[in-house]
């Protein structure tokens, strides 16, 4: 099949590009950096000519709700509408198992924004909500890091690796579209600071962690709420595996 993959630079985009080759496909790699802009349209027909399926992994940073939800909704009705003229009959896309539980994010609104689009839009589709990733808690505590110390929530989380999720989306744009698929998850529930201790020490680096409740993540995240639902599909990779493979 001819696959695009929308964010094919980033973490997961690269990996599902690798994935999908892995497994045959010919892949068609949409990113900015590559001269094809979600924002603007700039580049998508000519891009998506002949593509059966798009997997949807580009990412967005915005400070705040408005922004998330403009960002995501620009980049995914531009998507839709160059593949409905395309003539793409599987749209995939890469969201948050937990986005529909925490109202106050913005980030999650952009998800829930993008994911409305999806399910009203003109192209057959599959959603497939994922837990947070195995690098998680090392990109929340950076962006907190001065002069040796971190700010973190306590979060109880069930992370996955990035390299299994890859592999899950690839499976999915080879299909059929599914709707909303169901959480995708890894095998074994977390602290997310003790997430972050373990894979500073892994870097070698030694950061004082300071838990703490933030209005990035507030107490409307404890408890089970970024769980994934009971039904999950659970990855193989573990959070051990993973920080062993960053060594």
């Amino acid at each position: 099949m001819r696959i695009a993959v929308a964010g094919a630079t980033g973490n997961i985009g690269t990996l599902t590009v690798v994935a999908l080759e892995r497994d045959g496909h010919r892949v068609v790699r949409i990113s900015r950096s590559l001269g094809v802009d979600l924002v603007s349209g700039d580049g998508l027909d000519a891009a998506l000519a002949g593509v059966e399926a798009v997997v949807d992994a580009a990412n967005f940073g915005s400070a705040t709700r408005d922004e998330a939800v403009e960002s995501f909704g620009t980049a995914t009705r531009n998507l839709l509408a160059a593949e409905e003229r395309a003539g793409v009959r599987h749209h995939v896309l890469l969201s948050v198992a937990s986005a529909h539980r925490v109202e106050d994010n913005a980030h999650y609104a952009g998800k829930r924004e993008q994911e409305r689009l999806v399910a009203e839009g003109p192209v057959p589709w599959t959603i497939v909500p994922a837990t947070q990733f195995h690098g998680f808690a090392e990109m929340v505590a950076g962006r907190t890091e001065e002069n040796g110390s971190a700010t973190i929530a306590p979060l109880l989380v069930q992370p996955i690796a990035p390299r299994d999720v890859a592999d899950i989306l690839a499976e999915i744009a080879a299909g059929e579209p599914q709707g909303r698929y169901r959480d995708i998850a890894g095998p074994e529930t977390q602290d997310l600071v003790d997430m972050a201790r373990r894979t500073y020490g892994v870097r070698g680096r030694e950061i004082r962690l300071v838990p703490t409740w933030s209005s990035q993540f507030g107490t409307e995240m404890a408890g089970d709420v970024l769980l994934p639902g009971a039904d999950a599909r659970i990855a193989p990779t573990t959070f051990d595996a993973w920080l062993e493979s960053e060594r």
